[in-house]
């Protein structure tokens, strides 16, 4: 597995995900464009109960992944999946991204134009992630509540 670095910094095929809760800078996003990089990053994500976050060459453009299944953390709930599925409707209107797929643990987006706009946009839905699922943990549920 070759190393890449990044703004200086290491962003190798193996690269760990964060520990559960932090986010993950952009330029620590890992590049899986090569299959065994995105199921070693995965694999680290798993065992480090972490969200997964990625993004991948696709012939001169980019996708970004992310997967919150990878994690223990609660599925999020149907009312945050909609402000996320906004973000994602307004990234595919303004044309950043041309096509996306989204669930309460999973978001796929491609064709964006570049790797460091694929980096922000991960960071940034790597970051909603998890403080939706920080935040579901920490309020309690009004579900049977009379």
């Amino acid at each position: 597995m070759g190393v890449r670095l990044i703004n200086g910094v290491s962003a190798c095929d193996d690269v760990s995900m964060p520990t559960p809760g932090t986010p993950l800078p952009a330029a620590l996003i890992p590049d899986c464009t090569k299959p065994e990089a995105h199921h070693a990053a995965y694999r680290s994500a798993k065992a480090n109960d972490a969200i997964f976050v990625c993004i991948a060459r696709q012939g001169q453009r980019w996708k970004v992944e992310l997967d919150a299944m990878a994690s223990s953390g609660p599925t999020i709930p149907d009312q945050a999946v909609t402000v996320l599925q906004s973000a994602v409707e307004a990234l595919v209107s303004a044309g950043t991204a041309t096509q996306a797929n989204i669930g309460p643990d999973y978001i796929s987006m491609w064709a964006i134009e570049n790797e460091e706009r694929a980096r922000e946009i991960a960071a940034a839905f790597h970051a909603a992630l998890l403080g939706l699922q920080q935040l579901y943990t920490a309020v309690p549920s009004q579900r049977g509540r009379a």
